[in-house]
């Protein structure tokens, strides 16, 4: 069984009359990756900023296993725990330069004052600040702030990171970048927590999801074990030329009765009244299938070999953020309480 370094118990925070955080349970593993995912509000700052000691909670207990390998609840532990390093909002710093600020974080998480400077070196050359090491920080951009937040939450090479939207302010170039650097982490078997409401930059890096929503976990699993909760498998076809209008209903309906054996036949209406949808607008099939492996291959060799006529396939997918946009939907639904069942427009941002 693998080592628990990250627990939380009935872990609530209140503020005045609104409850944030309402009674959550985690777990994480040692070299897990975990991913918070909720619109904004849903209580996944919150809960960060507990973890990091920013906030207390008012009830419940967060459980952390220090260098005695041990879980010791977080109160009765000092305040600064070398293991961990976080990235907490937009970072917000003093107007030193780049390479006085990242020497002042080593030097209070205790970092051999002999390699600090090398190690400043080597993250400012990765994330490509190099030559910004002697500028003032408020001449940086937002992107490279944010950049540099993220190294001084792993300036002193800890076995926890703990990170709060890192990818605020990233072009879209930066943002791969930090993928990237997510994953080489995770190589060196370090346990990372990531808060987001960017789901697709979620589901590339991160081997669990939990789900929040006012404040409680409504789902915790690997995305493909949610979407299998919820009996929802998608696969997406997207093709060389749109169909005519004139002919989407009466192909829909074919598509549905041929493939009829490997389709979602007990779908419920609230995600589909059929199991084949069609996108104009990005000449895109969506087929709810029944999630088997071998069902993938019987609909494309069909949609090839009885549809030629009919359309062309250029792809075929089952995509990882297209099935946790309709597990988290879905699952929000479910769970928002009574007088709230609008679901909040900005849980999708990419």
């Amino acid at each position: 069984m693998s080592e628990i370094v990250i627990k939380l118990e009935n872990l609530t925070k209140r503020f005045g009359n609104f409850t944030a955080v309402d009674n959550i349970d985690l777990e994480v593993c040692r070299g897990e990756t975990i991913g918070l995912v909720g619109p904004n509000g849903a209580g996944k700052t919150t809960t960060i900023k507990m973890i990091a000691k920013i906030l207390r909670p008012n009830s419940g207990r967060i459980l952390i296993r220090t260098n005695h390998s041990e879980l010791l609840d977080l109160q009765n532990v000092s305040s600064t725990i070398s293991q961990m390093g976080f990235l907490i909002d937009i970072p917000n710093f003093y107007n030193m330069t780049a390479f006085q600020l990242l020497k002042y974080f080593a030097k209070i998480q205790k970092y051999p004052k002999d390699q600090t400077e090398a190690r400043i070196n080597e993250l400012l050359i990765r994330f490509k600040l190099t030559e910004w090491k002697h500028e003032k920080v408020k001449n940086f951009s937002k992107g490279m702030t944010q950049k540099l937040g993220i190294i001084q939450a792993i300036i002193h090479d800890p076995d926890i990171i703990i990170l709060d939207e890192p990818q605020t302010g990233l072009d879209p170039l930066a943002r791969i970048e930090i993928r990237k650097y997510i994953r080489d982490l995770q190589s060196q078997g370090k346990t990372i927590f990531v808060a987001s409401h960017m789901l697709y930059e979620i589901s590339e890096v991160c081997d669990k999801i939990a789900l929040i929503n006012y404040g409680k976990i409504i789902g915790f699993d690997t995305v493909e074990n949610l979407a299998k909760s919820l009996k929802i498998n998608v696969l997406n076809c997207i093709l060389l030329k749109p169909l005519n209008t004139s002919d989407i209903d009466s192909l829909l309906n074919r598509l549905s009765k041929t493939l009829s054996p490997y389709l979602d036949q007990n779908l419920e209406t609230r995600i589909s009244k059929i199991p084949v949808r069609y996108k104009p607008e990005k000449q895109e099939l969506k087929f709810y299938f029944d999630g088997k492996s071998e069902s993938r291959g019987e609909i494309l060799k069909i949609l090839i070999k009885d549809f030629e006529s009919d359309f062309t396939v250029i792809a075929f997918t089952q995509p990882k953020t297209s099935q946790l946009e309709m597990v988290y939907s879905q699952m929000v639904k479910n769970n928002e309480p009574e007088g709230k069942r609008k679901l909040n427009g900005d849980v999708f941002k990419n």
